[in-house]
């Protein structure tokens, strides 16, 4: 045995480089002509790829935006330790929020979100692996709190989880009101306060 680092093989390293090119090119073609013009044909012209190499990889141009979309929320949204519930759920939400301001990004969510109502066998996809990895992931930030004893007491995790993606997507479909620094203001006054204790007996009514 040696102590010499196995090789890098070539082709594993074109397929990731093939792989980002296509992800930046579907991006970059959505910009310009939005979900509706965007086809497989087009994205492997712009990346320089086969439609072969595409449909070989992902199903429909929806789960290439998927994937796009998912690998940079990875990226960007941290779940790291910052010594605290406060400190890292004000990370969490500043840069999921940060991210979805992104025009691009925004007309991503918003494509993707209606697609996975048409489309069952996408729509099965898209929670899979984008809704509940983002929720997996501010778990990370909760979870973490719970065992340093820091989450505030009487707040659920799922519920801190609803409120937070809900908000962001009433926004993004509904109101497109900005997901912006006073929301997360806003948020973190709210998720910060201790909840109800659900072991205190309920209160009596005033006579």
């Amino acid at each position: 045995m040696t102590n010499q680092p196995a090789p890098v093989r070539p082709g594993r390293k074109r397929s990731d480089e093939s792989r980002l090119a296509i992800l930046a090119a579907a991006f970059d073609l959505l910009g310009e002509v939005g979900y509706a013009g965007l086809t497989i044909e087009g994205i492997a012209v712009r990346s320089g790829t086969g439609k072969q190499t595409i449909y070989r990889w992902w199903p429909s141009k929806a789960d290439v935006l998927l994937d796009a979309l998912a690998t940079k929320a990875e990226m960007y949204v941290p779940v790291s330790d910052n010594g605290s519930y406060t400190a890292d759920l004000r990370a969490f939400l500043t840069e999921t929020f940060t991210l979805a301001r992104n025009p691009h990004i925004a007309d991503v969510l918003r494509a993707l979100m209606s697609e996975a109502q048409i489309n069952a066998g996408f729509g099965e996809r898209f929670r899979a692996s984008f809704l509940q990895r983002r929720r997996d992931a501010l778990g990370i930030v909760l979870d973490r709190a719970r065992a340093r004893g820091d989450l505030p007491p009487g707040l659920s995790p799922v519920i801190v989880t609803d409120i937070v993606f809900g908000t962001l997507w009433y926004r993004l479909l509904a109101t497109r009101r900005p997901a912006d620094q006073q929301l997360v203001d806003d948020l973190m006054a709210v998720l910060s306060r201790p909840g109800p204790d659900p072991t205190a007996p309920p209160a009596r009514p005033h006579t």
